[in-house]
């Protein structure tokens, strides 16, 4: 029987430890996010769609057994879904959110798949947060700390609001952004005390102000 490996948390794992000086990632992923708010207002959680690199696809997919060559079905791509998204927990699903300056806690990953599409894989997942919250000013960080990972947000729609209040408005900051870069090492980032605190300067911002 195959074995279903961690497309995210074995490799990432290799990376820990590694000195700034020295990271650089290995996987490449272009994202899509949503937050997502109920119907009082509350923000409940955010909906991710995370696309791999084609040479990373290529090696995830080694080993699985499909009907038709070349196509992968969510059905066949399943095992490795669920793999994926556990193994995400160790990593703090790359995802870190504060209201108000508290940070705010998630659940784990729902309404997960895989998608195989033009050469690449699309993890979709929703991160819930453990209690829906309604700050003034939510702030969301999308990174991976060690750098093994490099986060790029889709040029088109790189962030949705869904069901936000109409007064709500959204700052969104890549990390390339002039004003992003040189503050970042002297910041007190969202990870407590290592040196995997090196990916904060790439991280990608969110940022949701409701009045």
């Amino acid at each position: 029987m195959r074995v279903v490996f961690s497309l995210l948390g074995a490799i990432v794992a290799l990376s820990l430890g590694t000195v700034a000086a020295e990271a650089h990632p290995h996987v490449w992923i272009t994202a899509k996010s949503e937050v997502v708010y109920a119907p009082d207002g509350a923000m409940t959680g955010v909906r991710h769609a995370w696309t791999f690199d084609d040479m990373f696809s290529t090696y995830a997919l080694q080993g699985i057994e499909t009907k038709t060559k070349g196509v992968y079905t969510r059905e066949e791509l399943a095992p490795l879904a669920q793999t994926n998204v556990e193994s995400l927990k160790d990593f703090a699903y790359f995802t870190f959110a504060k209201g108000d300056g508290k940070k705010e806690k998630f659940n784990e990953p729902v309404d997960y798949y895989l998608e195989y599409k033009d050469s690449a894989l699309t993890l979709h997942f929703l991160l819930p947060l453990k209690a829906p919250v309604t700050p003034k000013q939510l702030a969301l960080e999308v990174f991976d700390p060690s750098y093994f990972i490099d986060f790029k947000f889709d040029d088109k729609d790189p962030i949705k609001l869904v069901g936000a209040p109409a007064a709500c408005q959204m700052k969104f900051q890549r990390p390339n952004d002039e004003t992003a870069n040189t503050q970042r090492l002297n910041e007190q980032n969202f990870m407590n005390g290592d040196n995997s605190n090196y990916g904060a300067m790439f991280a990608n911002k969110i940022t949701v102000n409701c009045p």
